[in-house]
């Protein structure tokens, strides 16, 4: 019931908001000492009616390169899952532009849907945070579109091994020997079950990563939360938290541990549990042609419907940053930061 409550508030909001058409472009991170280069997709604030847009196999309704509409805008960083890519959340990202967001997806490198070379060893989930840091770094910096950018208002939104990077950035240090044991080595291809005991290995000491206090609103959907089983893991999470779980959960994302990850975090988070959802359910609906030979993506739960669900969880997701990313509460905490 609560649940219902706050989506049919959400939708009211979605339903008020500004009309803009998102804009779209593809940007680099530039590779640094800090990691390599970084391919990312950035939707904006844009004048003109969308058209659509091919990118791959996929088309999205936006303007290429579309002079970003508006000034001093919010910043939401987007974190895809394990084998994912920057389009896997477009439609978060186009409400959260057509709302005045400046919005940037990016490609985890050596861990995205055409280059998985690293992405069962521990590296780029030490890594994953710092993509992130590198990423606001040059919004806020080198990018040619910083000045349209309140740096004081800076959000992400995460899914799956995205969410678990949110978590990180926001205060939270993992303890990477609750992962099952592939997860330590990249050459290994296959999870064991949850189910099957774990081989006797040496344990790894308690690690401090990367974390950023620029972002002052975090949304995690399904995070990989395994790792934080301890109060003491996420005690320095302190900044507003929307936190989604699915229902089933999957892809080595357990339903019970979001429910324990909301139950140990300082501060009550905003959290929800979606009926009848499946982990992957969180990913963009897919297109109606996709349904004739539908890819694991694309399959929910019988009865579940994803795309009314999108823009129930999308207008929620929409109404937590405008309340956390208002202009007023940015420049008030960054002038509590100061004194």
């Amino acid at each position: 019931m609560r649940l219902k409550k706050l989506l049919i508030a959400a939708l009211a909001s979605l339903a008020v908001t500004t009309a803009h058409a998102a804009g779209l472009k593809f940007i680099q991170i530039p590779a640094d000492a800090a990691g390599p280069a970084i391919d990312a997709a950035m939707w904006s604030p844009c004048a003109s009616p969308p058209g659509e847009v091919k990118v791959k196999q996929s088309t999205v309704p936006a303007v290429l390169d579309c002079p970003i509409e508006g000034g001093r805008l919010p910043l939401v960083v987007i974190s895809h899952g394990y084998g994912g890519w920057y389009l896997d959340l477009h439609d978060m990202a186009e409400t959260l532009a057509d709302a005045g967001f400046v919005v940037v997806a990016i490609n985890h490198p050596h861990a995205n849907h055409a280059d998985m070379s690293q992405a069962n060893g521990l590296g780029v989930l030490r890594q994953r945070p710092i993509d992130i840091k590198r990423t606001i770094d040059f919004m806020l910096g080198n990018s040619a579109d910083s000045a349209k950018i309140d740096p004081q208002r800076v959000g992400f939104y995460g899914f799956s091994q995205g969410g678990y990077t949110g978590l990180v950035i926001g205060g939270a240090d993992p303890d990477f020997n609750k992962l099952p044991p592939r997860c330590s080595d990249p050459a290994d291809t296959g999870c064991p079950p949850a189910s099957q005991p774990k081989p006797a290995r040496k344990q790894l000491p308690p690690e401090t990563l990367t974390h950023d206090p620029r972002v002052r609103a975090i949304v995690v959907a399904d995070p990989l939360s395994v790792v934080f089983q301890t109060a003491d893991s996420v005690k320095d999470i302190k900044v507003p938290l929307q936190l989604w779980s699915s229902q089933f959960g999957g892809d080595a994302v357990s339903p019970v541990d979001v429910k324990r990850l909301a139950g140990l975090l300082p501060r009550t988070p905003d959290f929800h549990v979606v009926p009848n959802a499946v982990h992957l359910s969180f990913l963009t609906p897919c297109p109606p042609e996709d349904a004739r030979k539908p890819s694991p993506a694309c399959i929910d739960a019988p009865g579940f419907d994803r795309i009314a669900f999108h823009k129930a969880f999308n207008a929620a997701v929409l109404a937590f940053f405008r309340q956390h990313l208002a202009e007023d509460q940015g420049h008030e905490a960054a002038e509590a930061a100061v004194q």
